[in-house]
């Protein structure tokens, strides 16, 4: 896996073909009567077929065997997998959660699928409108085991160790500090290499894409050319004892066995694929004058609702950055915010937070509820010579937002045992300074 290949370009028309059988796409048609190597035409589909051309999503899979050669679909217990946003009472509280834990592999082995838990979320698979915030801890990977996502695309956020994940398109590495996006429907099997943690934001409805610039024009932010794209690979795998094929559908899990690898892709082509990009591609616009810009400015991706400028969900990263601003309060402000606010922390420590948010851990600020920069932030930062500086470095936070009110689940404040109880107590300190004497 060290000298894998990637294509590169966000939502280009890609084609790739496993190099062991040159010739394997089909010339100048999608569908022939007879596909080169006796292999299988297999479309999946992104998006309607009547999209409007820039948003049609779809790619064509030339495979050993069709997808459909599996035996019935059967109920999978989910573990702390849910769409149920009732099991509690709703919580306006500023949460924060302590690093979750990862359990011991020869006490608990647990593989990318039975390691996820649900943390909070919105709305409903069925009416294709929501997301849902997961954590995965894992131990061990995934054997003879593959999930497919019925209900929308996983946006994977890796905090602690690297996963390998062969898809029907390819195979990535994603390491911490890269991301990367399977959209709904593909196949992908994950291999960890040792005790392995991150987040997941999941999307029922809309692909991500990336944030329109505006007035910032052609370049920067997230450039399309530093998104990847996994090449063919197949491998021609008879498994007798059985491979699981496991969908997540309407919010459950269901298994079907089959006797043969579904990662056969020989060759394949179109625009609806996995993809990877890495963190420190990120071109930082930032304030060079005074004041802040919104925090809109460090969208990597954003998955649009039906309401202009509205997301249902945006993907936002803090990376390191210089800190220049005239007479301003440089840390992020106190606000009160129309969007639910779901951070986390890949590594090092949060500008705003240095004691308290770590790494593998999160905080959600939901719709209206206030948050801020802790106590000694501000009267550092209220006091500090405002010179040049390096913000944020060796420090890599990232922000799901989104314009739903999420609902935390059972798990998140009960069954993880990682609330933070105290974390109101950093605004405690906070004391008035106002003298009307004084101007």
């Amino acid at each position: 896996w060290v000298s894998l290949q990637y294509m590169s370009g966000f939502g280009n028309e890609h084609v790739s073909e496993d190099p062991r059988c040159p010739g394997a796409l089909p010339e100048g048609q999608n569908n022939p009567q007879v596909c080169p190597y006796g292999l299988y035409a297999e479309q999946l589909s992104g998006s309607a077929f009547t999209c409007p051309r820039p948003t049609n999503k779809r790619s064509w899979l030339y495979r050993i065997l069709p997808s459909v050669c599996h035996k019935p679909f059967k109920p999978l217990e989910e573990g702390h997998l849910t769409h149920n946003w009732d099991e509690v009472e709703p919580d306006p509280n500023q949460l924060r959660w302590k690093p979750f834990e990862i359990p011991k592999a020869p006490q608990n082995k647990l593989d990318f699928v039975s390691g996820l838990h649900t943390l909070c979320g919105a709305g409903e698979p069925r009416g294709r409108n929501g997301i849902a915030v997961h954590i995965f801890v894992c131990n061990t990977s995934m054997l003879d085991r593959c999930l497919y996502n019925s209900d929308g695309d996983f946006l994977i956020v890796p905090q602690q160790g690297k996963l390998l994940i062969t898809t029907e398109f390819g195979k990535m590495v994603v390491e911490p500090n890269e991301i990367c996006v399977i959209q709904q429907g593909m196949r992908f099997s994950v291999e960890v290499f040792g005790e392995t943690r991150g987040y997941i934001l999941e999307v029922y409805g809309a692909h991500f894409e990336l944030p329109d610039l505006g007035p910032i024009g052609a370049n920067g932010l997230a450039n399309p050319r530093d998104f990847l794209v996994p090449v063919a690979w197949y491998e021609d795998r008879q498994v007798p004892g059985g491979y699981t094929v496991i969908g997540k559908y309407q919010g459950k899990l269901f298994a079907a066995q089959q006797d043969f690898s579904p990662f056969n892709v020989v060759a394949w082509h179109g625009n609806y694929t996995p993809y990877k990009y890495h963190l420190e591609k990120f071109m930082v616009i930032n304030s060079v004058a005074f004041d802040h810009a919104d925090p809109s400015i460090f969208t990597v991706l954003t998955a649009k609702s039906t309401r202009p400028g509205v997301a249902l969900a945006d993907f936002v990263i803090f990376p390191p950055r210089w800190g220049v601003a005239n007479n301003t309060f440089r840390p992020p402000y106190y606000h009160r915010n129309c969007m639910s606010e779901f951070m986390g922390l890949i590594k090092g420590h949060y500008e705003a937070k240095e004691e308290g948010f770590q790494p593998g851990g999160a905080s959600l600020h939901s719709m209206m509820t206030p948050h801020g920069p802790d106590a000694d932030c501000f009267e550092k930062a209220s006091k500090a010579k405002l010179e040049p500086e390096r913000v944020a470095e060796g420090t890599m936070a990232f922000m799901f937002e989104s314009s739903l009110s999420l609902a935390v689940t059972k798990w998140g404040l009960q069954t993880s045992n990682r609330l933070d109880k105290n974390y109101y107590k950093c605004w405690e300190p906070l004391k008035s300074h106002f003298n009307p004497k004084c101007k």
